[in-house]
């Protein structure tokens, strides 16, 4: 049923869309519903198809490291 949850992110936002970090572009992870910043080592999520763009909602990616380790 969560396959059935994922909302799609309009595409010509995610073009539009960067890392308020660092400025540079994000990754779409449709199955995570996050838009990942390499550069920023965060995750941005996805609500209801809105990206949540508040560095202080972002989840580290290094917390995925170090769980998977």
């Amino acid at each position: 049923m969560d396959g059935e949850r994922t909302t799609k992110v309009d595409p010509g936002l995610l073009e539009i869309l960067v890392c308020p970090v660092t400025g540079n572009e994000l990754v779409y992870d449709s199955q995570a519903q996050e838009l990942i910043s390499k550069a920023a080592g965060l995750a941005y999520p996805i609500r209801d198809g809105i990206p949540v763009m508040l560095p202080e909602e972002a989840r580290s990616l290094e917390e995925k490291k170090t769980s998977a380790d």
